[in-house]
Formats: C-alpha cells, sequence, structure tokens
C-alpha cells in the first residue's frame, strides 16, 4: 500500500474528527465494526480516563481523544521530565503530561494534522499550559535534538505508520540515555489475515497497520531499545480475525541503555 495514500487517508479522517470535537461532537477513527458494546460506547477509545483526570480539561480536548489507553497513567510520569507524545491529535495526554511533570518539566506534541494541531492550540490555551509546545511533522522524523527527552508516550497512533522502524529509531534517537518508551497501541495476537492487512479502511482505522506482539518487541530491541515488554489493557473480538488470533490494546515498555534505570 502506498504510504502517502496512506497517509492522505488519516489526514482527512483525524482533521474531520477534529473539527467534529471543535463543534461539540465526539470524534472518532477507530475502526467500530468490532468493537462498540451494547450501549453503542466504542470499546477501543470509551472510558479510558478517570473523570478527576479530565474534570478540568477543554471539552474539545475531551471530545478528540482517539486513543486506546491511558499513557499518561501507565508511564509514571515525574516532576521535572520532558515528555514528547507522538501523534498528540487534540492534545489531551500532552495536556495531563504537562500537569505530571510541572512547571519545571516540559511536555511536547508531535502531529502531521493541521486541523489537530490548531485544535490542540486552542485547548492548550484555554487549559493555561505553560509548560506545552505542538509541532508539525511526522512520527518517522520527529523536529527534535538527540537526547533531548525522558519519555515518549503515544496513544494508538503508532499502528498507523507505513515505516514503524523509523518511528523506534527515530523515538531512540531523541530519547535521553535511560530515556522511556511508553505507548498505548493496538497489537494483535497472531497474525491477521491479509485482507486486514491490504484494507486502507482498516489501516486507517487503527487495525490493518497494527503490529503482532512479538514482532513489536523484537523491532524495539532491533532500534536498541532494551526491556521491552507490552501489557494487555482490553482484548476485542474480530469477525474477520481467525481462530487463535486476538486484537489488544497495549501498553508497550522499552527502555534506552544508559543514564539511571527509572
Amino acid at each position: 500500500m502506498d504510504a502517502e495514500q496512506v497517509k492522505s487517508e488519516i489526514r482527512l479522517r483525524y482533521g474531520a474528527a477534529a473539527s467534529k470535537a471543535a463543534n461539540s461532537g465526539a470524534a472518532s477513527c477507530c475502526d467500530t465494526s468490532c468493537c462498540s458494546d451494547t450501549a453503542g460506547e466504542n470499546q477501543i477509545t470509551g472510558n479510558l480516563y478517570q473523570i478527576d483526570e479530565v474534570s478540568e480539561l477543554p471539552p474539545a480536548a475531551v471530545l478528540a481523544s482517539l486513543g486506546c489507553g491511558n499513557p499518561t497513567a501507565l508511564a509514571e510520569l515525574h516532576p521535572g521530565e520532558v515528555v514528547l507524545d507522538l501523534g498528540s491529535g487534540g492534545g489531551i495526554d500532552v495536556l495531563l503530561s504537562a500537569r505530571r511533570v510541572g512547571p519545571t518539566g516540559k511536555a511536547y506534541g508531535l502531529d502531521m494534522t493541521d486541523e489537530m494541531l490548531a485544535l490542540a492550540e486552542k485547548n492548550k490555551a484555554e487549559a493555561g499550559a505553560t509548560n506545552v509546545t505542538f509541532l508539525k511533522g511526522d512520527i518517522e522524523a520527529i523536529p527534535l535534538p538527540d537526547s533531548h527527552v525522558d519519555v515518549i508516550i503515544s496513544n494508538c497512533v503508532i499502528n498507523l505508520s507505513t515505516d514503524k522502524d523509523k518511528v523506534f529509531a527515530e523515538a531512540f534517537r531523541v530519547l535521553k540515555p535511560g530515556g522511556r518508551f511508553a505507548v498505548s497501541d493496538i497489537v494483535f495476537r497472531g497474525e491477521p489475515p491479509q485482507s486486514i492487512r491490504q484494507s486502507l479502511e482498516a489501516i486507517a482505522g487503527c487495525i490493518g497497520g497494527a503490529l503482532e506482539e512479538q514482532d513489536y518487541i523484537a523491532r524495539l530491541t532491533a532500534a536498541g531499545f532494551t526491556d521491552a515488554s507490552i501489557q494487555v489493557t482490553r482484548v476485542y473480538e474480530h469477525p474477520l480475525l481467525p481462530t487463535g488470533t486476538n486484537m489488544v490494546s497495549g501498553f508497550v515498555r522499552a527502555r534506552k541503555p544508559g543514564g539511571q534505570e527509572s
């Protein structure tokens, strides 16, 4: 599948989602054919944050949340740390990270979609966040210098990339020695059929481009990371998956060697 074709479809979807959230509508990009419960709640993107976490955030930041986990809660962020969110969307995880790292820390958000960046800047202003910077760019070419951040987070975005090895190499590059990779993502346990892998709809819907669990860990290790692991947070049923293959939300951890382990 052509990488530019995939990126174009993702920009269209996420641009539309940003516009909907800006107009007080709940955004949705992830595939819903398998993942809505009896109440119509999307099981991938629904109920990821505690009420006390988001109660003081701008409503549009919450409505634009398209993740599959809560990496800010699981990443164990500390005051004074520098955090980078890959594919930051409307900014919910950046704003939550900014709170956790405090005024002596810094939270960056990186996104390629103009509408999402505009929404994120609006949410940043409404939240009064002074330790936040949003950057435009691709997660395969992070516009930050080497060894610049303590923690990389991401929320259901790396599966969208058509060159995940570049993403992992760039993440490794910008992390400080001892830095942490702590992302939520869609992961397969077992290999899905090629019909899913080759579907633009499934790829742009957060499913078709998801890595198989052991492949994910192997790619992180090849990029130089150590201690790579995946903690399953949700399991989904999909009508097109063969017996023995599961689609899950996973919290993916790894560490760049050096520095002090945390």
